[in-house]
């Protein structure tokens, strides 16, 4: 059990600490929202940027309005709330799926016995390419994937793709026996590079390799080439909709509605009337109860053995929804960012929060844990693909696993942060 430690915000915290709190992050998804409008929706990495503060700032405004709604207006915050919750996950599903297709696209790699390392992208006119990719389909960031010969719905072909990912399959053994291999030359795949670690197995991270470092990627199997074409195509539509779907979003006047209303809350938070005499602390420790109690419904003792594979239980199953073990992961995620939020309200005015570090610390493990379920998910999700071949389907449920696995280490990683007195500095 994590010791108590003392708060330097043991004493009252008035609510007007919320109210400045809110005024700060409203004036943020001002800023953000005028970053994004004017830089437009292409690929500048300025619009990236102002997309994320958007979504970092309605995360912590809703957050903070369900934590310390009993001294705020309850109707004003209840309406805000789930309307705040829309912005925030309408404009993280593309950045998701881009996410989620690098993560997959670099195990797929790493499992063929190739390194994981990629030289950095280099952008054209929008366009984001690889030193020497001129196999592969030229893609902008936040847009569709551009169209190769032979496609008609502005994706990439699974076939044609798989054959420019595996240039020589043609020579492979006659008869088609033995181990069909395609050479991939070192500079072909665009990859992001932004990522500075690498977490293995077990909570274990590997640094990345220097930016420009060369690169040996080695063989990939037939069935990795086409498995990796599938997940290209398939995440890539989900991405560009996703994108399509934000920017609608954008326009829509549910959401200058709520710019409106975050607008007022820059220069005027609207508090309850108790709130003259009201502590925020009490409340804060509400939601740090709700994380100990959810924390402790998880099997932490399983979770501190590495290499248990608990998450490859119901691996097999033909049921598409979500892995039945995930869900209380997930839950105690989002109760760790709301606790997170409500010691950054805390400590607006009283200076750094000694447990910040170790707070990041497992809610990053706990991420992990989520790209690596919904990974392992997108990977099941195409091997359920129709007709597709055995050796693709193989390369997947490979990719399936290895994600599980992820999963695992995750679980690892956040059992040992939260053994270092996660919250007992609450």
């Amino acid at each position: 059990m994590a010791q108590r430690h003392l708060d330097p915000t043991a004493g009252p915290v008035p609510a007007d600490a919320l109210a400045g709190y809110l005024r700060g992050r409203a004036t943020e998804f001002l800023r953000a929202l005028r970053l994004h409008r004017e830089t437009g929706a292409g690929a500048a990495e300025d619009s990236v940027e102002a997309a994320r503060a958007l979504r970092r700032a309605s995360r912590r405004i809703s957050a903070s309005l369900h934590t310390f709604q009993p001294v705020l207006d309850p109707d004003w915050s209840e309406a805000m709330r789930p309307e705040l919750a829309w912005v925030s996950g309408t404009l993280a599903l593309e950045h998701a799926y881009g996410a989620r297709l690098e993560r997959l696209l670099l195990a797929l790699h790493r499992l063929s016995g190739a390194a994981t390392a990629f030289p950095p992208a280099q952008e054209e006119g929008g366009a984001v390419t690889a030193p020497g990719a001129t196999d592969r389909v030229t893609r902008t960031a936040g847009g569709p994937a551009g169209r190769p010969p032979g496609a008609t719905d502005g994706t990439p072909d699974a076939e044609s793709t798989a054959r420019r990912l595996a240039p020589d399959a043609a020579t492979a053994r006659p008869g088609g026996s033995g181990r069909a291999t395609a050479t991939v030359p070192a500079t072909g795949t665009p990859v992001p590079t932004g990522r500075t670690t690498v977490t293995g197995t077990a909570g274990v991270t590997r640094a990345a390799p220097a930016p420009g470092t060369t690169v040996d990627r080695g063989h990939l199997t037939v069935g990795a080439a086409k498995a990796g074409a599938l997940l290209d195509r398939q995440l890539t539509l989900a991405r560009t909709r996703a994108h399509s779907t934000a920017l609608q979003a954008l326009r829509s006047s549910r959401f200058h509605a709520i710019a409106d209303k975050v607008a007022v809350l820059a220069s005027e938070v609207p508090l309850s009337p108790a709130a003259s005499t009201a502590d925020l602390v009490p409340l804060a420790a509400a939601a740090r109860e709700r994380l100990v109690d959810a924390v402790a419904a998880l099997p932490l003792l399983t979770a501190g053995s590495p290499y248990n594979a608990e998450a490859l239980i119901h691996g097999l199953s033909p049921d598409p929804a979500p892995h039945p073990q995930d869900a209380p992961w997930h839950q105690v995620r989002l109760l760790l960012r709301l606790h997170r939020y409500a010691r950054e309200v805390l400590h607006a005015g009283a200076g750094a929060d000694p447990a910040a570090e170790r707070l990041r610390a497992a809610g990053e493990a706990l991420d992990r844990h989520r790209d690596a379920s919904e990974a392992a998910a997108a990977a099941a999700q195409a091997a359920r693909t129709p007709r597709i071949a055995p050796a693709t389907a193989y390369a997947l449920g490979v990719l399936h696993a290895d994600q599980r696995h992820e999963v695992e280490a995750a679980r690892y990683a956040f059992q040992r942060a939260w053994q270092k007195d996660v919250v007992g500095t609450s």
